[in-house]
């Protein structure tokens, strides 16, 4: 063992960790701080050595395993890279993603050693199509595996700790594989870092374990937050639209992520199981709209493999016994995943296309949506209770370009699948997938596009006949869509949402109208009609929200949306008040729900400057009468042939 004459290393000798110490990631404490023991100096001390003496142990030909993101080990790699020593030549780096700044992938550094990773994200990507990074193509929850194993082989473990305790335990920062490269290396390494959390979980490390340790002089590596922008927010608040209660939800990093935090902070018992932990899920989790309450993985924990974030998510973290970090092959593994019902796997996606396949990211910045990370979660929602996948994206990219398309054909990075999808959500609203004809898929992903590119999508499906070809579309009906219409509200144990009408709702209008007897056709349009036809269908569900206003109430059965009711009034080319016509699933009546669409009704007609209602009901129709007498304004009746003529001037109140 190398002696060292490095003062702060001699004081290291004489001190020991304070455990309730609170970190302070804004600066770099010394090692040298850690005050002494009464039992003197622990035997792990003795492995104490400077970089450049640990780096003479290294061979040329070695494989060398280094930890990502706030466990990535810096100042061994800092003297790595900066290091003329004549061993260190051709080299293997063995890192999951290549995140920080620390491990340099430039052609100066091709002599010296290669880098390999799992994950082309982040800074990698351009350096793999150019050659200068292998790409090792696996699932997540495989790579512990691939290096138990042998398959990949790794001679030199670099592992970044924290100051042990009296006792010569030390915290990993998370757990991801750092556990498996150091069973399996010749030589472990650990850096020893005061300003990184001792995290809870499957982390604690003995000092026996190490071959050698070094003082850690750099900074950990941070990732800052991304800037909320408008259209995140939007689209993040579609996508908590369709997350209930008592989910449990996948998280990664990027703008999408840092929205969420805000639209989900209002949901009740949420859970966490996750292959990032960041700052944005620590805002969800102060927030106290994640309990973990009824997770069946490490019920009470927000379960996660990696730490990615800023100082203040490192402070938060230090001992904090409400996050649990587990090794990747265990958090990402989809049959671990699908033991939590209600599993929700959120994904940022590039574009989508009419069929539902998705290109992921590519470039810096990507880490969370690699196909291997995609494949992983999908599949776990799958084998979850209710489990179900959210692709969202916004409608275009920078550039002003759309992000749906007819056809991913010249795109890589694909994800397709499109037999299990379920939802893509835009800035304007969400497309259910699931059980949807590749027709009815279009017309859906249609209309979450950005309004200028739905005429040419509408177009160009129905020339690949992927929609009807008399299909019919308003273009002003993209920026005319009252979107703030948008609800939800609980009848009993029942939740409803409300939303205003759209031309992909005809195939479920047509099966609500089918479920009515003869006599609720008849009550609502005064004839015993025994069919509704695409062609009559469509004129009925494409409407002019100027003129008409149509609101359906939808329940999630299954994960899939079901229409059971729905209200509308149309302005009327006599007078100036609008007629009105109600009709609820007779399953469904009697809670009240067509009471709450005529309310709704009568707000958004104020809005526009209605006057009033005006309806016809036949006298027979007692629950529909009772409707119109909640009215909260008087309610004016006269019979004539056996139909109520009713109005309802609105007065101010």
């Amino acid at each position: 063992m190398a002696k060292t004459k490095h003062p702060s290393l001699k004081r290291l000798l004489k001190k020991t960790f304070h455990p309730k110490k609170r970190l302070r990631p804004e600066r770099t404490a010394p090692v040298s701080d850690i005050p002494e023991t009464q039992e003197g100096n622990p035997m792990w001390k003795s492995k104490l050595v400077l970089p450049q003496d640990m780096l003479s142990k290294i061979e040329p030909g070695m494989s060398i395993f280094v930890g990502t993101g706030m466990a990535e080990p810096r100042t061994l790699v800092k003297h790595l890279m900066e290091s003329n020593q004549f061993n260190l030549q051709d080299l293997e780096l063995i890192q999951l993603v290549s995140l920080g700044d620390a491990v340099a992938i430039d052609e100066r550094y091709a002599r010296k050693f290669r880098l390999k990773t799992f994950f082309s994200g982040w800074l990698a990507s351009d350096a793999i199509s150019q050659g200068r990074v292998d790409l090792i193509p696996s699932r997540f929850s495989r790579v512990p595996w691939l290096f138990k194993t042998g398959a990949i082989h790794i001679d030199v473990a670099f592992i970044q700790v924290t100051p042990p305790d009296e006792n010569g335990y030390a915290y990993l920062v998370g757990a991801s594989v750092e556990r498996q490269a150091m069973e399996m290396a010749k030589i472990v390494v650990g850096e020893i870092n005061t300003s990184i959390p001792r995290t809870m979980g499957d982390t604690l490390v003995n000092m026996n374990d190490f071959h050698y340790l070094v003082e850690g002089t750099e900074q950990p590596y941070f990732v800052q937050r991304w800037p909320l922008q408008d259209v995140y927010l939007k689209i993040a608040a579609n996508v908590a639209s369709v997350i209930p209660d008592g989910s449990c939800i996948s998280y990664g990093i990027g703008p999408l992520y840092e929205a969420l935090a805000k639209t989900l902070a209002l949901k009740k018992d949420l859970g966490i199981h996750s292959p990032f932990f960041t700052d944005a899920l620590m805002d969800l989790v102060k927030s106290g709209a994640v309990t973990n309450r009824y997770k069946r993985v490490f019920r009470g924990k927000s379960c996660a493999s990696y730490v990615i974030g800023t100082g203040e998510l490192m402070n938060w973290l230090d001992l904090n016994s409400l996050v649990e970090f587990q090794p990747q092959d265990i958090v990402m593994d989809p049959e671990t995943i699908g033991l939590n019902n209600n599993m929700v796997a959120i994904f940022p996606a590039r574009k989508v296309d009419l069929t539902g396949d998705v290109a992921l990211h590519t470039g810096k910045g990507n880490v969370t949506a690699g196909p291997g990370n995609v494949q992983e979660l999908f599949w776990g929602a799958a084998l979850s209770k209710n489990g179900r996948t959210i692709f969202a994206l916004p409608s275009r990219n920078r550039k002003g370009q759309p992000n749906i398309l007819l056809s991913l054909d010249k795109y890589p990075f694909q994800f397709t699948n499109r037999e299990s999808m379920d939802l893509v959500a835009t800035e304007y609203g969400v497309a259910y997938l699931m059980g949807k004809t590749l027709r009815e898929r279009a017309q859906a992903l249609i209309e979450i596009a950005h309004p200028e590119d739905r005429a040419e999508l509408v177009r160009q499906a129905k020339e690949a006949k992927m929609i009807y070809a008399d299909q019919i579309y308003f273009p002003e009906s993209g920026y005319l869509y009252p979107d703030k219409i948008a609800c939800s509200h609980k009848f009993g144990e029942l939740t409803v949402r409300f939303r205003a009408i759209k031309p992909s709702d005809e195939d479920e209008m047509r099966r609500l109208f089918y479920r009515f007897s003869d006599q609720a056709v008849y009550y609502r349009y005064f004839s015993p009609i025994k069919t509704m036809p695409h062609k009559k269908m469509q004129e009925y569900v494409n409407v002019d929200y100027r003129y008409t206003m149509s609101i359906v109430a939808i329940i999630d059965e299954s994960g899939v949306e079901k229409i059971i009711g729905e209200g509308r009034y149309v302005r009327s080319q006599v007078d100036s008040f609008a007629d009105t016509a109600f009709i609820v699933d007779e399953h469904y009546q009697g809670r009240g729900i067509s009471t709450y669409l005529f309310n709704l009704l009568i707000k958004t007609a104020r809005e526009e400057g209605i006057p009033g209602f005006k309806a016809d009901v036949l006298e027979n129709n007692k629950p529909m009468l009772k409707v119109y007498e909640k009215a909260p304004f008087p309610v004016q009746t006269v019979l004539s042939g056996g139909v109520y003529k009713i109005t309802i001037p609105f007065q101010s109140s």
